[in-house]
């Protein structure tokens, strides 16, 4: 199998930045580019709708929006129109986001499973364009629907790192992002999870894996390294796998060359 291929716009990159980067992704052909919502960082649904606009073809992920922060009414209006603007090229990821950063600002929560749960469905939901009445742990929502949903439902991935949070996404989502992966036996093992969750839930479709994955910029042999890093993470099971650069080398330019060797 030929995976997508996408690349990470680190948030140490300050965000002026993001456009020059959205224009070598363009000229360089590559499929996807990813963006992170660290706190106290860029905005992930910000940079996003930039990133769209100063582009043609490229789409654009967002891994993750953490639900403690939003609404799930807001994330879905937000969502749905940043997808009408540029149909089918948003993907949208939720996620926990870093539970001490989530206390930092008043917004953790006892039961993270369950927020994430009730907020990804509502989401999906209303992006699917369903009128919904909810009274959860943590999601409440009164006769709420969207005046102007997508056409078609653009992909809502759940970010995840343990094996309960990979089956959630099987369940309630349309796949898994995974993140800092160098072990094909992990998204091995993780893809198997994730199956076996979509199968339990009844829901038609296979979920999909987005896999982020960290490599050094300066390696001498950066086009092997890429090479069968993409190799082995799709033989595993990934469907997209994603590139990044390092803490201390995050420009992700200086990956494109070693992308363009695997076509």
């Amino acid at each position: 199998m030929t995976p997508t291929i996408g690349l990470v716009f680190r948030p140490e990159l300050p965000p002026e930045e993001l456009r020059g980067v959205v224009t070598a992704c363009e000229d360089a052909g590559v499929d996807e580019l990813w963006l992170w919502e660290d706190c106290f960082l860029e905005g992930g649904l910000t940079a996003a709708t930039a990133a769209l606009a100063w582009s043609e073809r490229l789409r654009v992920g967002i891994g993750l929006l953490p639900v403690p922060l939003r609404n799930p009414a807001l994330v879905a209006m937000e969502v749905a129109t940043v997808d009408r603007l540029f149909p089918g090229r948003l993907v949208t990821t939720l996620g926990h986001g870093v539970l001490d950063w989530m206390a930092q600002v008043g917004a953790r929560v006892d039961s993270p499973m369950t927020l994430l749960r009730e907020h990804a469905t509502a989401v999906r939901d209303l992006l699917d364009g369903r009128t919904l009445t909810v009274d959860g742990r943590y999601v409440h929502l009164d006769d709420v629907a969207l005046d102007w949903p997508p056409t078609t439902r653009p992909t809502l991935l759940v970010g995840a790192r343990g094996p309960r949070t990979v089956a959630l996404a099987g369940e309630v989502a349309d796949g898994v992002l995974l993140d800092s992966i160098v072990d094909a036996d992990a998204v091995r093992r993780d893809r198997a999870t994730l199956d076996q969750a979509r199968t339990a839930s009844e829901r038609e479709g296979r979920a999909q894996v987005t896999v982020y994955t960290e490599v050094e910029p300066g390696a001498d042999d950066l086009g092997d390294v890429v090479r069968r890093r993409v190799t082995d993470l799709a033989d595993a099971g990934a469907d997209t796998v994603v590139l990044q650069g390092t803490h201390e080398a995050p420009d992700p330019r200086a990956l494109l060359e070693a992308i363009g060797e695997l076509s």
